[in-house]
């Protein structure tokens, strides 16, 4: 089994964001290659003031046989030039998250329609922005874990102007009509809550995928409600780790054991955990059926 992760963040050390991520990424690189990940798309960003793109993607060259560089850019100051210019430096795709608009604001065309012309795919995160503790699963009142993540946190949570409206899977609707031959991945199965918008852009627009991370809860929910599969088809899903390097071989295992009990076939299960992004990516031909 051969699998493409296309939904991993560069390992900074968010305690000491100023320390060498060098070691940890091998760390990292390790932990995908035991899980069986052949290609990682490794999302890079410079919006946290700690590490250009520049620096970033030179991290990442240690490494060209696993990762392919992403780089996480604030559209609000990303001209098409700067979409070039990061093109120019390597970067395969874009990643957005916690923007200002939304993501179907003719402000954020230009930086699309750059994307577009360079063959670089877009992931957008959907939804609301997770944090240290899923209160679905678990509470600081009867989990030392999620106790110690909370006070480890707290002095970090302050106001800021995000908000999940903006991350919608209808969004990508726009952007599937106005950017046919871009590549669009919407994250986390369209975020909680957004499952129907999910499948229903899914359904009808070639070019718009989503991927399945996102935690045991959103894996539940798409396997329990039968999105994964069903309401949106084997072709139009992904696979992305989003979690710690410890983390990367039991979320591997979850998602064997939850294809073994959808009954999928070899030919689908491949489809989710790599050639649906080599497709993608453009490092596999798209497959279509002989009359």
């Amino acid at each position: 089994m051969k699998i493409w992760d296309v939904h991993c963040h560069f390992p900074l050390n968010w305690m000491d964001p100023q320390a060498d991520p060098a070691q940890r990424l091998e760390n990292l690189a390790d932990h995908l290659v035991r899980a069986g990940v052949a290609r990682a798309c490794l999302l890079c960003s410079d919006r946290f003031g700690t590490r250009t793109h520049e620096q970033l993607i030179e991290y990442a060259r240690a490494y060209p046989e696993l990762f392919i560089p992403v780089a996480n850019v604030d559209p609000d100051v990303t001209s098409r030039e700067r979409v070039a210019e990061l093109h120019a430096m390597g970067y395969r795709g874009l990643k957005l998250i916690g923007v200002n608009r939304e993501y179907d604001a003719p402000e954020y065309f230009s930086m699309y329609e750059a994307a577009q012309a360079h063959q670089m795919p877009v992931l957008l995160h959907m939804g609301v922005i997770g944090g240290p503790i899923d209160y679905a699963r678990t509470h600081p009142r009867r989990d030392p874990e999620a106790a110690r993540r909370f006070q480890q946190f707290s002095g970090r949570r302050g106001p800021r102007d995000v908000s999940a409206r903006r991350m919608h899977p209808f969004h990508l609707d726009t952007l599937a009509n106005n950017f046919p031959n871009l590549k669009l991945i919407g994250a986390h199965l369209g975020g909680t809550g957004n499952y129907d918008a999910a499948a229903s852009v899914a359904r009808w627009r070639p070019n718009v995928y989503f991927d399945m991370s996102g935690g045991e809860t959103i894996e539940d929910h798409g396997e329990q409600r039968g999105y994964i599969g069903r309401e949106i088809g084997v072709e139009k899903l992904v696979w992305g780790s989003d979690c710690p390097a410890e983390e990367v071989q039991a979320h591997v295992d979850r998602f064997v054991a939850m294809f073994e009990r959808l009954g999928l076939s070899e030919d689908d299960a491949n489809r989710m955990w790599y050639q649906n992004a080599a497709e993608i990516y453009g490092e596999a031909e798209p497959q279509f059926a002989a009359e």
